[in-house]
């Protein structure tokens, strides 16, 4: 198989995992407050400003990471949360933007 037309399947694969991560209502929101504070947040505190539960931050907090859109750093049991502008950058650039 052509090595470009590999290349080319993976990164498609890439954008389709983004996307897909993308296409949640919170997760959006997340992405939108991450880039609005600009600054690592923590789980409760996206909760709190979202008005939506702990554990259900921490799950689309998962998601996100999974496919590279954000950054997570842990300190005991406290998760932060910043986004990896360097994804955005190339996959999706400009998108932020238009938060």
């Amino acid at each position: 198989m052509n090595i470009e037309l590999t290349t080319c399947a993976a990164e498609d694969q890439r954008h389709v995992a983004i996307f897909k991560a993308l296409a949640e209502q919170n997760r959006l929101r997340i992405i939108r407050v991450l880039y609005q504070t600009d600054r690592e947040m923590t789980c409760s505190e996206v909760g709190a400003q979202l008005n939506i539960s702990k554990s259900t931050t921490s799950y689309h907090f998962k998601a996100l990471r999974i496919v590279g859109l954000t950054n997570t750093r842990q300190v005991a049991q406290t998760k932060y949360l910043s986004l990896q502008l360097a994804t955005f950058d190339r996959y999706l650039p400009g998108f932020l933007a238009t938060l």
